[in-house]
């Protein structure tokens, strides 16, 4: 009985879930007899538009036509009656004189006979019938201004349905990834002269195989573009590839898209390892901003719970600390004393690398390079042979000097608010540049016996970094030019 009772129970749920699912289709299927309608009715009025566009133009084409032909027809019949008014004229002159000369010559008195036959001879002479041209200056024909619509006609006859685009095809081989932009190029399998234009989706992926249905970027849309390429620009590459596809439009439908493509966006991507800043930098996302109270609220807090709770070290109050993310130094503890600095969080042990910095160029002093992971808790930044840096110092006077173990360099140049550091890890190169016109500032040649990591530093100010940067390709040009050769900037080392 209980196994009866359980089948059936089952059955029934079964039976639930089927009907449900009936009713969900039913559902769907009554939305769609009403998009039908509306989308047919949206189309019958497009078709009656365009045929009432189309009839509309040809009338005003017949209307124009016939005013052309009636004023041609009018111009013509003046000039003929004009002709002929002057003809007739004439012919009545013509037949008096002729009148004339015929008494004339019955007239028996020979003295009356000279005198009159003078007249009638300057007369003649004069006359208009003798003035007159006696060729048509108009046509009465008209066939010029005939037409012949049979090429039209056929035209319209074909006209049909607006076929579906076709799919296009992104030409890889042709498409570029440089200077933190994308340029995609594709074609259609045939020229349409249909297309309005195209419809281009992407979104970022760190999957290398072909594109999966889900992931966890969404599809961003550039719409309306008119020709067979575009640049997406200003990208910040914070995965290892871009999907793109694309699809065509003509006035009605849009084709279908095409077969999606991963494009490589190779870029330095990391993060500000707030575990090792010091304490009285304030580390949100990749900015840092100068916290002069941050060390003493640690102190007060640590001085608390020591007294609190015998457990509690400095290491602990720094790990629980919700603003604080534990450290990624080997169990090194954060930087302190006068060394205001913290590292990246990603090891760069090979390739070429690229990121620039912002800063306030009225901060006390500031700092960015790069630094071994040894570098210690009280060093400085390019006071140790662990660490290299541009330093821009503003206590007493401004001056922007190049540091390395210890020794500095003073750099003639203008101040920049922003900063490239290019990193090229088996060259053993580090270049600083002005960010905004690529000029170079200083460069470091080495040899880099360890993996580096980014570093900071900042004394009364601020400043935030860029990453997902690519080299630019005046840095690249820059460093293919000067591989091989010295520099005048290259001590320190």
């Amino acid at each position: 009985m209980g196994d009866q009772r359980e089948s059936l129970r089952k059955i029934s749920t079964t039976l639930a879930l089927k009907n449900e699912e009936i009713q969900n289709f039913i559902c769907c299927l009554k939305q769609n007899l009403q998009n039908l309608e509306s989308n047919s009715g949206r189309v019958l009025e497009d078709l009656e538009a365009e045929f009432s566009s189309l009839t509309s133009v040809l009338e005003e084409l017949r209307d124009g036509m016939v005013t052309r032909i009636k004023q041609e027809r009018a111009s013509r019949t003046y000039e003929m009656q004009s002709q002929l008014s002057a003809c007739t004229k004439a012919l009545e002159s013509s037949e008096e004189l002729l009148e004339l000369a015929n008494q004339t010559l019955c007239n028996s008195e020979t003295g009356g006979f000279n005198q009159a036959a003078k007249e009638i001879k300057d007369s003649v002479t004069m006359a208009p019938a003798f003035r007159l041209s006696l060729k048509a200056k108009v046509s009465a024909n008209m066939s010029h201004m005939m037409v012949d619509f049979t090429q039209e006609r056929n035209t319209l006859l074909a006209l049909s349905f607006l076929p579906v685009p076709a799919t296009p095809e992104i030409q890889v081989c042709e498409c570029q990834v440089c200077d933190n932009a994308v340029t995609v190029v594709w074609a259609l399998p045939e020229p349409d002269n249909k297309i309005e234009h195209y419809d281009l989706e992407y979104r970022r992926t760190n999957h290398e195989g072909p594109p999966r249905m889900r992931e966890d970027h969404p599809w961003m849309v550039v719409e309306g573009i008119q020709q067979t390429e575009y640049t997406l620009t200003g990208l910040r590459f914070d995965t290892r590839y871009i999907t793109f596809r694309v699809k065509a439009c003509n006035k009605a439908v849009a084709g279908e898209f095409s077969e999606p493509v991963n494009l490589e966006t190779h870029a330095f991507l990391f993060k500000l390892d707030s575990g090792s800043a010091h304490q009285n930098l304030r580390v949100e996302e990749n900015s840092v901003e100068w916290d002069g109270g941050g060390g003493k609220v640690q102190d007060i807090r640590k001085e608390k719970t020591r007294t609190s709770s015998p457990l509690h070290s400095p290491a602990r109050s720094a790990m629980m600390s919700p603003k604080r993310m534990p450290s990624s130094r080997a169990g090194r503890d954060r930087f302190t004393a006068e060394s205001y600095t913290v590292l990246g969080d990603t090891m760069i042990d090979a390739g070429q690398h690229y990121w620039e910095v912002w800063f306030d160029k009225d901060s006390k002093a500031f700092g960015a390079g790069v630094a071994l992971r040894s570098l210690g808790r009280f060093d400085q930044l390019g006071k140790s042979s662990a660490s290299w840096c541009l330093h821009l110092n503003n206590w007493l006077q401004q001056s922007l000097t190049a540091k390395h173990n210890n020794k500095a360099r003073p750099l003639d140049c203008a101040i920049p608010d922003r900063v490239g550091v290019y990193c090229g890890y088996e060259e053993g190169v580090l270049s600083f540049y002005n960010a905004r016109t690529k000029q170079p500032i200083h460069t470091f040649r080495t040899k880099f016996t360890q993996p580096v990591v980014p570093a900071f530093m900042v004394w009364n100010g601020s400043f935030s970094v860029q990453t997902g940067l690519q080299v630019p390709s005046m840095v690249q040009n820059g460093q293919r030019r000067n591989s091989g050769t010295s520099s005048s900037n290259a001590s320190l080392t």
